[in-house]
């Protein structure tokens, strides 16, 4: 996660507000271009893992949403002294989602 800040850092500072020399990029834009390359080359495993852990969680995070509904129903989430965290839901804000069963709709 790190790394992927660095990486939003230098190319925020790797844009530069001046206009580029009509004779092409010079030495400190190669550098950089050749940083972001090796950068890049270095975090590209990593968001690739990212994204195949996010595709095999894709259908529990959907029944999780289906079943909490709106986030805007619920409290800010509340510790507990042994660790557990508890999300309250609002008085009255909306209506509660049905309740889930196991019986399969034809």
């Amino acid at each position: 996660m790190t790394r992927l800040l660095a990486l939003a850092l230098c190319l925020t500072l790797a844009s530069p507000a001046t206009a580029e020399p009509e004779d092409g990029p010079g030495l400190m834009d190669r550098g950089i271009d050749l940083f972001l390359r090796g950068l890049m080359q270095e975090v590209e495993p990593e968001l690739q893992e990212m994204g195949e852990a996010l595709r095999a969680m894709e259908p529990q995070l959907r029944k999780l949403i289906d079943i909490a509904g709106d986030l805007k129903n619920y409290e800010a989430p509340e510790m507990l002294p042994n660790g557990d965290i508890i999300l309250r839901r609002k008085k009255d804000p909306a209506p509660l989602p049905p309740p889930a069963s196991n019986a399969i709709e034809l």
